[in-house]
């Protein structure tokens, strides 16, 4: 009787384990959202999912959630920046000035990394989410450097 109990209780502490959701995910009600930092426009909000971008060293996973119509200007990051899609239709263009005309519209689910130094801007196609994942400090380096919000 002693070894039955004693096999329930660990075939109970097994099924619970693997049903417990570990502390590293997260289902989209738990993220949470929060003002865009300084290098961004106001109107988009910002979810850190993990790291910490703004640190001198390490990973970092945030999304970004933008409006209808919102843009990035030309810019420029000093380390590779790894975009995901997640919802809407994210609008990119390459080079050192804004031109709707030459950007290429990525759905949900598309997937595009660039290399340091890649000069790109930005436009959301209806609500749009992105995710950005890279190795911290994340740092927008705008190439008209009276596009950079945080200088307004």
């Amino acid at each position: 009787m002693k070894k039955m109990l004693l096999g329930f209780v660990c075939c109970a502490g097994l099924m619970l384990a693997q049903t417990a959701k570990p502390q590293n995910a997260f289902t989209p009600d738990e993220i949470k959202w929060g003002p865009p930092p300084p290098f961004l426009a106001a109107g988009a909000q910002v979810a850190v999912i993990e790291g910490d971008p703004m640190a001198t060293s390490g990973d970092f996973t945030i999304r970004i959630k933008m409006p209808d119509g919102f843009k990035i200007a030309p810019h420029f990051h000093p380390k590779r920046e790894n975009v995901t899609v997640i919802s809407g239709n994210f609008k990119v263009g390459m080079g050192d000035k804004f031109d709707e005309s030459k950007m290429m519209t990525f759905p949900a689910g598309s997937f595009a990394y660039l290399d340091p130094e890649m000069h790109h801007y930005a436009m959301a196609s209806g609500e749009v989410v992105v995710q950005i994942h890279g190795a911290s400090p994340l740092k927008l380096n705008y190439v008209n450097p009276s596009d950079d919000p945080s200088k307004k």
